[in-house]
């Protein structure tokens, strides 16, 4: 028997863009417009093209593969196909046992029936019996967190809710092979991370996982591998860490016209004591190795850093200036390098970090990169917000009120 328990082979996806005409009343005129125009009759060619191109790969039972790149890159395309939502347009698929996919959290609900209703619903369509539905209820209810609404009509929930009850769903079906799509972003951190603690149970009893997100934390903590897609064709395959920076290379902001620069920042590092780029944990230890060339003769200079969030909200900024150093001067052709040393006590989340050659005096910044690097920090605390605190309960109980005090309110 077959360990492999979901295969893409050579898959092509062409779609159309423009007008389509159904009718010889539609046809009609449009083909009279074009010959009036002057413009070819036949442009099947200018209106296609290829969303998905040549896309192999496969996965083994128990494996957990991330699915990421840019909006528009392919990926939805690529699980409505595996979920036998549509078609190749060439090339063959193979999933090998029970799939269950969570894609679009609205797919399979009728927006006039209960929760309670689409449960029964959604769970047929996906392949349980009803007698399995009956069993799993209450944990299908409780997981959801929606027992106060799950007799309300679900035209009335929200989006966050339809994305819990679709999930839960999903998850008690006990797939083979569970796909889930970028719907977690709408629920609830508490919710989010119920999913997350799902899908690592479903891995470790033998569900294949393929997940999609722009989440590229949870991506790092849940696949052991990554396929990279940009415009529809797949550029890299491998372990998990390495796919993710090869996507944030691509992500990183080009410097188009740094020959012009009077300065430019040539090569930004962050490491661990061991020199090595990795996920760091929060509280870790890192380092930050910059180095700036000079064309032209300049003076009164600092490098700057910062970080910024996930929202690109800036959490914190420095400079070799501010930390006491003096303002460094170059010669053309001088290279200047420094060293950050930096205790990384941020909460866990992926951070963008930004380097700047500044001039004080005159405010003038003379060469940007952001995000010249990115960090994965991870943490065992469930610790939100930008800072970890690092807190501990030192304290914690119940005490009576006495009786003579209730009666005096």
């Amino acid at each position: 028997m077959t360990d492999i328990a979901l295969r893409m082979d050579h898959i092509y996806k062409k779609f159309r863009k423009g007008e389509t005409y159904n009718s010889l009343r539609d046809l009609i005129p449009a083909l009279t417009g074009k010959m009036f125009k002057a413009q070819e009759l036949d442009d099947q060619n200018n209106r296609e093209f290829w969303a998905l191109q040549d896309i192999s790969f496969e996965l083994k039972q128990g494996e957990a593969l991330a699915m990421i790149g840019r909006n528009g890159a392919g990926k939805s395309t690529a699980l409505k196909i595996l979920g036998r939502i549509m078609k190749p347009t060439k090339g063959h698929m193979f999933v090998n046992g029970r799939l269950s996919a969570l894609i679009e959290v609205t797919a399979g609900f009728h927006v006039d029936l209960t929760g309670m209703e689409n449960i029964y619903l959604h769970g047929t369509i996906l392949g349980m019996t009803r007698k399995e539905i009956e069993r799993k209820l209450d944990q299908i209810i409780a997981f959801s967190g929606l027992e106060e609404f799950i007799d309300t009509p679900v035209k009335r929930y929200s989006s966050g809710m339809y994305a819990r009850l679709g999930f839960s769903i999903a998850a008690h079906v006990d797939p083979e092979v569970l796909i889930v799509d970028e719907v977690l972003s709408v629920g609830d951190f508490a919710f989010q991370q119920r999913c997350m603690d799902r899908m690592r149970s479903a891995i470790e009893a033998g569900t294949t996982l393929l997940f999609v997100s722009h989440n590229l934390k949870s991506v790092t903590e849940i696949c052991q591998r990554a396929l990279l897609l940009e415009h529809g064709k797949m550029t890299a395959i491998g372990d998990t860490d390495a796919v993710v920076r090869r996507y944030l290379s691509t992500r990183e902001e080009s410097d188009e016209h740094g020959e012009d620069k009077p300065i430019t920042i040539t090569h930004v590092r962050v490491r661990d004591r061991a020199g090595e780029q990795a996920t760091f944990e929060s509280g870790q230890m890192a380092w930050v190795d910059i180095e700036v060339t000079a064309k032209q003769a300049l003076e009164k200079l600092a490098v700057v850093i910062w970080f910024v969030d996930q929202n690109d909200y800036e959490i914190f900024n420095t400079s070799t200036e501010r930390l006491g150093l003096p303002p460094f001067s170059l010669a053309p052709g001088q290279v200047y390098r420094c060293t950050y040393e930096l205790s990384l006590n941020v909460a866990h989340g992926s951070f963008g970090l930004g380097v700047a050659v500044h001039r004080y005096d005159l405010q003038k910044s003379y060469d940007r990169k952001i995000p010249a690097a990115t960090l994965f920090v991870g943490s065992s605390m469930s610790v939100r917000g930008a800072v970890n605190c690092f807190p501990r309960i030192t304290e914690s109980g119940i005490s009576e009120v006495p009786t003579e005090a209730i009666t005096r309110r």
